[in-house]
């Protein structure tokens, strides 16, 4: 026999609870990037710093979502900001008999576009004057001259360090590579005195003590002067490049935004540097050493060089601009040692190659050739790693309550 039914029906099963914890995959990432997460202020950031960890857009679908921006966004609105008391993360209203909060500090008003401009024009105006400077006292007792020289340099490399400390071309990602600075240093110093220096070289010199060394006057005020337009490029790259990434809903998009961005920046300064280097030659034309055929080339080359080299450490890559330097600089020295090498018994073929080049293009086309292999191999580089989200962070702005700078999200939309 079986047992009668009872008369009260069974109550219905419950429902099954929402799928959390480890079956949640979002979770799983939200517990892993918490600190991220947290101190974000815009689903951008969490954007940026998702994709420097590797996770891409096919990695986004394994998520259930369509790329790294969605991803993005549902982390912001599931983990409560580092800077929200805790009674509004729970969701409890906030107690109004509390203390008074802080009071705002006005933020320091920004330099206005006239300072910043002349902070990028200052190094070209120093080395203008202090040419200006050395033809004065020309006639004067030789022991002023070095004088005169060794001030202007001081001041002009006084005043590159602000620009480049203040202006767009500045670091935001802590302090740059003392390597880089090195090799920049190197190939700046041989654009000056590299020609003299493989002339005296081939003739077998330089002779101790022999003559003084012979400086290009124009390409070091072409190299000082055409920081103003690299600034200028450098900002407005990345003032575009930023309004691409809050447009953009893929990674891919956002590539080809940023693409046709970086060669037009490379494009205009290459224009500016060209018309500033001709300058220089036709103003400064008996100052100095006179270059050869390749003297305009071969400053351009470096100015890119120089503009891409600080443009990737800006973005994020240091590591990358040290090695573009570096291999201009490689370049320029096995040039010398080779002719060096060629001295020596039986070994004079080693300078066969150096020989042929000067002879067809000058001396000057030693760091012609150096500075555009290094330009273009900065620039194919520079089209790969700048094309991601996180080469772009928001631009800082100072906190109301006089604290550190954060990310406006909003100006980063409007810039």
């Amino acid at each position: 026999m079986t047992a009668p039914e009872s008369g009260t029906a069974a109550p219905p099963a419950p429902r099954p609870a929402p799928r959390h914890g480890p079956a949640d995959p979002v979770k799983i990432l939200m517990h892993r990037h918490r600190t991220l997460c947290e101190r974000a202020i815009d689903p951008l950031e969490i954007a940026a710093g998702l994709e420097a960890h590797g996770v891409t857009d096919r990695a986004a679908a394994r998520f259930r979502h369509r790329d790294v921006f969605s991803l993005a966004e549902e982390l912001y609105a599931r983990v409560p900001r580092a800077d929200e008391p805790e009674q509004r993360a729970a969701g409890e209203p906030e107690d109004e008999s509390g203390p008074d909060p802080a009071p705002l500090v006005p933020a320091p008003a920004p330099p206005s576009r006239v300072a910043r401009a002349a902070v990028q024009l200052l190094p070209g105006a120093i080395g203008l004057a202090t040419v200006a400077a050395h033809a004065s006292v020309k006639p004067s007792p030789m022991p002023l001259l070095p004088t005169v020289d060794a001030a202007g340099l001081l001041f002009t490399v006084l005043a590159l360090r602000l620009a480049l400390r203040h202006g767009p071309l500045r670091l935001r990602r802590g302090p740059g590579s003392r390597t880089a600075v090195l090799w920049a240093a190197w190939t700046v110093g041989y654009a000056v005195y590299g020609d003299w220096l493989l002339a005296q070289l081939r003739s077998g010199g330089p002779d101790v003590p022999g003559p003084h060394p012979r400086a290009a006057v124009a390409a070091a005020v072409a190299l000082a002067c055409a920081l103003a337009p690299a600034a200028g490029c450098a900002h407005w790259f990345a003032v575009r490049a930023r309004r691409g990434l809050a447009t953009s809903r893929a990674l891919a998009e956002l590539a080809s935004r940023v693409r046709p961005l970086l060669a037009g920046a490379t494009l205009l300064f290459l224009v500016a540097t060209v018309a500033l280097t001709l300058g220089a030659h036709l103003l400064l034309a008996g100052v100095g050493s006179p270059g050869g055929r390749s003297a305009v080339p071969a400053v351009c080359a470096l100015a890119v060089l120089l503009f891409l080299a600080r443009l990737l450490a800006v973005h994020g890559f240091p590591t990358a601009a040290a090695a573009g330097l570096g291999t201009a600089a490689a370049l320029e020295a096995a040039v010398l040692a080779l002719v060096l090498a060629a001295r020596l018994p039986g070994l004079a073929p080693l300078g066969v190659p150096v020989e042929a080049l000067v002879r067809a293009a000058g001396l000057a086309a030693v760091p012609a050739v150096a500075g555009t292999l290094a330009a273009l191999g900065l620039l194919v580089h520079g089209l790969r790693a700048l094309t991601g989200a996180c080469a772009h962070p928001p631009s800082p702005t100072p906190d109301r309550r006089g604290g550190t700078p954060t990310l406006d999200p909003v100006e980063a939309r409007r810039s």
